[in-house]
């Protein structure tokens, strides 16, 4: 698809020439023939994806590790060995078997479709209203074309971006795509600057957003892919996945072990032919080294590991979309939360109200009208609750104009009720019980004028009663210009018997006159139409310090980063002309003031804090004001020190990548930022190191969602779009989630190494040993391929998976993350492994030699299956040492992990059944061994149990000695 025709920047243009560039008659819409053109040229009004991989791609991008391309051919080479020798090849069969097994686990896990573009898509409508050829006629959203003429009504979303050629009382929410909370008012006939930025053009639409209220009419300026809209779609295409640390540490360890592997392979070959060796019997050994040497079990553990994982993540609130997100959220280091609906709870609520004698904080939560009045005198009481609103008149006429003067609705929704299909799905089950745990109550119209019915409501004024004893005869709209609204009211029915005794004191407490003019709006501008202001229950001159301590409140409020509201009436003794609407809004009695904002979350000021002590940063990105965004990161605690500054939007224009870079380590808060800059601040943070967890919910986020290390993504009130860029998705919006997904992270990062450590430490035990059979007075290697399979996927593997679910550790949010970077054996793992290989394969070594050289003939009988049950049972005892690197096997609680005792029982009867039971004593080449042979590989056993034991007590004389005697 080509671009626009002159892309212009639309909210700069007069309407007049934004008809004129794209060649549109206003009365008659677009002909026949330019549709047809346009189509043509532009294509149709659709998202559209780049391909991805195809499942064959997929499948076979899976053998390209280089462990398993390894394996596959050994076994091509221990195949052509069986077969030479008129064998059956079964320990080619096997390791061909695993191959394929690990392909299919990792082809399972990267196939899951991407459904962002499907999700951007189901955004636009499917109909609208279009006036083409001089008749208003229904398209298709997808049929619309540039320079077509639209018809916006309440309700609908928008389907193409557009210059609007008409709006009365048009607003729009854009909070999906701006990440503004609250609705936006449009103009038609404003001009902005060339640079302004997104929220700010208020005379353009923007596909995929929704019309409030009001009505207009726009020019289609942009379809497709050349929306905002499908820029993001654009940028979703456009962003590479990085390597999760997890991804890049496999991949090290398994470059490693195979070179190491390699290495061993050639020098063995090459010791043995020199010492006149038989190439076969050394290709046969090299052949059980390369076996030894890849943990085959490896990449099941670890997937089983993390799958583990995230059905614990999801007992507490977090689902997990990809697996790799489980350990990577253990190496988060910086938090990037969008403010809107993460930070907040993306429900404007009023919060304070100060009015001529009183003074108001307002408890409660989102739209739910359940709440406190905290009121104090501003003689000097304290806030009390003692105070009730009914004996404080001057708030009683603020909370009733607050409901009059309002064009929204306040609905309780009933629980959401479960589908059959949702029943089959628990993930979705815990969702849909988060939603039906509690009574919904839902705005409908702008969000700050619901939070005026809320906060009426909780004083039980509530807009139905309101609006039907003072009806509503008259209004004067909000426009940008005058920053106010008028409501005119007539009372009725006051005197009838039924009416409530709310709104019998609410007109007692007004003048005796018929008509009543409430008025909302801007601070400033109402208060300088007021002559005089209530009382207590009378009416007086405003006096100049009076309007001092008006404006100083109103300041007080702003600069906590609320939306602050004047409030004042007028009575009225007939209905006002036409005429007399345009000058009536003068001579009022001022009520009061009243403080809205986007409340914080009550938990996000906690979550922020243990992130901190956790080493992780946390950054506020929201598309909101830079003063708003400032005061909401101060109460959250936000700003480090040197690290206080706020970055916007029009700032980052101006920078290029390595000066972002730069200043990303001295900033906390970023404001006014659109989709590509929060993408290409993730993107400087990543560029200095940091591993990034991006949290979001609009369609905004989405590009950074996806570009950052760990998407997060809101369940509840997330977009579609949000949820499937992401990696993670919180069931309960709650910023705390991701603390504790933190602490899930760790946790499973710290069993990977626990049993890597377990896994490794035996393989190069089992390597040395095999590796020394041709320097050793033996006939032949002590174990074959299969056996070698054996070890690694059973005896290894069972354990190994138990030690995933150890328990976390009491410090584990009490130190910075690792370092992202980190080597897979840093931090005395590497040298671990190869301690505790060395002494398993020398105490397998010395086995050996006792028993293929003793004077007793059982022993050499059956020195293989000696070595072999002597190895497998020595594995036990070490996965109960690796439990902890500091206590005891005695010191540790066994009922903190009953499953490792039940898979070591389990494992070594498993084993048992090789030696005695004959279908799988003849299948794996094995010998029944009598008591005092296997009391021997007990005893043998129990050597590298008391070894890794006796480390741990070593480790702690010398730490102990170290901070007695000072020692570095």
């Amino acid at each position: 698809m080509t671009n626009s025709p002159n892309p212009q920047t639309w909210h700069a243009l007069t309407i007049d020439d934004a008809i004129a560039i794209l060649d549109v008659n206003p009365e008659v819409g677009l002909e026949g023939w330019q549709i047809t053109d346009r189509q043509t040229v532009y294509g149709r009004n659709e998202l559209n994806g780049k391909a991805g991989r195809t499942k064959l791609s997929i499948f076979i991008d899976q053998f390209t590790n280089v462990m398993l391309l390894m394996l596959m051919g050994v076994a091509l080479v221990s195949a052509g060995l069986d077969l030479r020798m008129g064998q059956f090849p079964k320990d080619a069969i096997a390791i061909s078997a695993i191959v394929i097994l690990n392909g299919i686990l990792g082809y399972v896990q990267e196939s899951r479709a991407e459904d962002a573009l499907a999700a951007l898509k189901k955004m636009a409508a499917p109909n609208v209203r279009v006036l083409r050829e001089g008749k208003v006629t229904e398209v298709l959203s997808a049929e619309l074309v540039i320079g077509d003429i639209v018809f916006l009504d309440a309700g609908m979303q928008i389907a193409a971006d557009g210059r609007l050629l008409e709006a009365v009382k048009l607003k729009v929410r854009e909070g999906s795509l701006t990440g503004e909370s609250q609705g936006v008012n449009k103009f038609a006939d404003q001009l902005f600057d060339a640079d302004e930025s997104l929220g700010d053009r208020r005379n353009m639409v923007f596909q995929g957003t929704e019309v409030l209220q009001g009505r207009g009419m726009m020019l289609v300026t942009a379809t497709g892919m050349q929306t905002e809209l499908g820029k993001i779609a654009n940028l979703l295409q456009d962003v590479e996945l990085e390597e999760t640390p997890l991804q890049k540490r496999m991949g090290e360890l398994s470059k490693a072990l195979v070179i190491a592997s390699l290495i061993f392979v050639a020098l063995v070959i090459a010791i043995g032919l020199s010492r006149s060796g038989n190439f076969v019997n050394l290709l046969n050994t090299s052949l059980s080294m390369a076996v030894a040497a890849v943990p085959e079990g490896l990449p099941a553990v670890i997937t089983v590991t993390l799958a583990l994982g995230t059905q614990r993540m999801v007992r507490r609130n977090a689902l997990i979309r990809k697996l790799p997100a489980v350990e990577t959220l253990g190496s988060v280091t910086m938090i990037c939360s969008d403010k809107t609906g993460t930070l907040t709870q993306n429900k404007m609520v009023a919060e304070n109200i100060f009015t001529n004698s009183y003074t108001a904080q307002v408890s409660g939560t989102g739209y739910e009208p359940i709440g406190e009045f905290a009121i104090a005198r501003l003689a000097g009481d304290m806030l009390a609750s003692d105070i009730s609103v009914y004996q404080c008149a001057e708030l009683q006429l603020l909370l009733a104009a607050s409901a009059i003067c309002n064009d929204s609705y306040l609905q309780k929704r009933p629980a959401v009720s479960q589908s059959p299909s949702q029943s089959n799905h628990r993930q979705l089950n815990r969702l849909n019980e988060q939603i039906n745990g509690h009574a919904q109550w839902k705005i409908i119209g702008d969000p700050t004028e619901g939070a005026l019915l809320t906060l009426a409501g909780k004083a039980n004024l509530w807009q139905a009663q309101c609006t039907h004893y003072f009806t509503r005869v008259a209004e004067i709209p909000f426009t940008s210009e005058r920053k106010l609204m008028s409501a005119i009211a007539a009372i009725k029915n006051i005197a009838a018997e039924d009416t409530p005794e709310s709104m019998r004191t609410i007109a007692a407490l007004l003048p005796n006159q018929p008509y009543f003019l409430f008025c909302k709006g801007s601070p400033e501008l109402v208060l300088s139409r007021c002559d005089r202001i209530q009382v207590d229950k009378a009416i007086n001159f405003i006096s100049i310090s009076q309007r001092t301590a008006i404006n100083i409140q109103n300041t007080l409020l702003a600069s906590k980063g609320m939306r602050v509201l004047g409030f004042a009436y007028l009575p009225l003794d007939h209905l006002p002309t036409e005429e007399e609407l345009t000058n009536i809004e003068n001579n009022l009695v001022w009520l009061g003031l009243v403080g809205i904002r986007d409340a914080l979350r009550a938990e996000a000021a906690a979550a922020v804090q243990v992130s901190r002590q956790a080493g992780i940063h946390t950054t506020m990105i929201t598309g909101d004001h830079q003063l708003t965004a400032q005061a909401i990161a101060r109460d959250l605690n936000i700003f480090y020190p040197d690290c206080d500054r706020v970055l916007t939007g029009q700032e980052i224009e101006l920078m290029s990548d390595d000066e972002l870079t730069a200043i990303s380590s001295k900033t906390s808060v970023y404001a006014r930022v659109s989709p590509e800059h929060k993408l290409r601040i993730v993107q400087a943070l990543q560029r200095r190191g940091e591993v990034v967890a991006m949290t979001g919910d609009g369609v905004n986020d989405a590009p950074a969602l996806k570009q950052a290390n760990i998407g997060i993504a809101m369940g509840m009130t997330g977009t579609d779009v949000s949820k499937e860029a992401s990696d993670m998705i919180l069931l309960d919006d709650n910023y705390a989630t991701i603390v504790a997904a933190t602490e899930e992270g760790r946790t499973v990062y710290a069993n990977i190494r626990r049993f890597i450590k377990y896994i490794l430490g035996s393989n190069v035990g089992e390597v040395i040993a095999i590796a020394s059979t041709p320097f050793l007075n033996v006939n032949s290697i002590p174990l074959t391929p299969l056996q070698i399979l054996w070890m690694n996927l059973v005896t290894d593997g069972v354990p190994a998976l138990a030690l995933a679910v150890e328990p976390s550790e009491d410090d584990v949010m009490q130190h910075p993350p690792f370092h992202p970077q980190e080597n897979i054996f840093a931090r005395g793992l590497g040298w671990y492994i190869l301690r505790i290989g060395v002494v398993f394969g020398l105490q397998t070594i010395a086995l050996m030699e006792l028993i293929y050289n003793s004077d007793n003939p059982a022993w050499q009988a059956h020195w293989k299956t000696i070595t072999f049950t002597t190895l497998c049972i020595a594995q036990m005892g070490h996965a109960l040492a690796c439990r902890s690197d500091s206590k005891l096997i005695i010191e540790l609680n066994p009922i903190a992990n009953p499953y490792l005792l039940i898979s070591v029982v389990f494992t070594t009867i498993l084993q048992l059944s090789l030696l005695y039971v004959p279908p799988f004593r003849d299948f794996f080449g094995t010998d029944a061994l009598s008591l005092p042979e296997l009391s021997l590989c007990f005893g043998f056993s129990l050597l590298l149990v008391l070894w890794v034991e006796t480390e741990k007590l070593v480790s702690r004389w010398w730490a102990k000695r170290r901070i007695t005697e000072n020692l570095p």
